[in-house]
């Protein structure tokens, strides 16, 4: 309850909360948003784009009318309101799955490398120096290019960030595991007879609960970005399926004629970065001990004053 107080005190952070929540919620509202507008995402309207221009929405502010209310697509026609929030299914999804894959496999190699021999120590240490100095963006393009294209990309994008970036949480828990296994609780565990297995359960998961989320709260932009640059170099999610990644790389060539088409996704995306951003840092803050009494001293020192 402390730290949920710590983080209430913070207004950024409510302020950043309640934009989650709101992003969330349209997120799951959208097939609710599209019965009420009457639109389709993916269902094409040639008469709302100037084909004499190349595809132009026609009207004002990209073709914002009644019935599209963000206006369309330009060159397709398809409703963009709805088309974003669909969008933001995918980079949710697959930030979230991506980041679920990376704690799983991180926390399970750390542990292993902090509590095993030496030996083991040693092999998942390397493998996971490995991965840190391995560029993801390159990786990972090469994995989703070369898998089958009946293979679901949000999936396939899920698995590829996950496996590839599950290395510095490995290292992040390898660190912590082996700091606290020389403490006396473990040591008493160990005297008791429990197995490695109980011990990594029962003892070191409650401590390393707090690093490991702050971690995760930390890389979901980071994994929403990683998605979004991959479907707009082509490899990530695939038409008509849609992302704000794969609309930022076919606004490419309407900039100039319809600044909409590159102003709502790319604000979108901003905005779902910098909040997921604000808030990870105030859980950051809110379970980490020392912040936490720097900024008890802090307030201490004020009041004195």
């Amino acid at each position: 309850m402390r730290r949920v107080r710590q983080l209430r005190r913070r207004p950024s952070a409510l302020a950043a909360a309640a934009v989650l929540a709101l992003l969330v919620l349209l997120a799951l509202a959208a097939p609710l948003a599209a019965q009420l507008t009457g639109q389709d995402p993916n269902a094409y309207h040639d008469d709302l784009v100037d084909s004499a221009r190349g595809g132009v929405p026609l009207g004002p502010a990209g073709g914002i009318s009644a019935d599209h209310w963000l206006g369309v697509e330009p060159g397709t026609g398809r409703d963009l309101l709805t088309r974003l929030l669909y969008g933001a299914r995918i980079s949710l999804l697959v930030a979230l799955g991506a980041t679920a894959v990376q704690v799983l496999v991180g926390l399970a190699a750390g542990i292993a490398a902090g509590l095993g021999n030496r030996f083991t120590g040693a092999v998942l240490g390397r493998i996971t120096d490995v991965l840190i100095a391995l560029p993801m963006l390159v990786l990972g393009i090469a994995l989703t290019a070369v898998v089958p294209p009946d293979v679901p990309r949000p999936l396939l994008l899920v698995l590829v960030i996950g496996l590839v970036g599950w290395g510095s949480v490995a290292r992040l828990v390898r660190a912590q595991t082996l700091a606290l296994r020389g403490l006396d609780f473990v040591a008493a565990a160990r005297l008791a007879g429990n197995g490695t297995l109980r011990i990594a359960r029962r003892e070191l998961l409650p401590s390393l609960a707090a690093p490991v989320i702050t971690y995760a709260a930390v890389q979901i932009p980071s994994n929403m970005v990683a998605e979004a640059s991959l479907s707009f170099l082509g490899v990530g999610v695939k038409p008509p399926t849609p992302s704000w990644g794969q609309m930022l790389s076919t606004a490419q060539t309407w900039f100039r004629a319809d600044p909409a088409y590159v102003l709502l996704p790319a604000g979108l995306l901003f905005t779902t970065v910098l909040a997921f951003t604000v808030l990870g840092d105030a859980v950051r803050t809110a379970l980490d001990p020392r912040e936490g009494s720097r900024l008890r001293v802090g307030t201490g020192k004020e009041r004195s004053a």
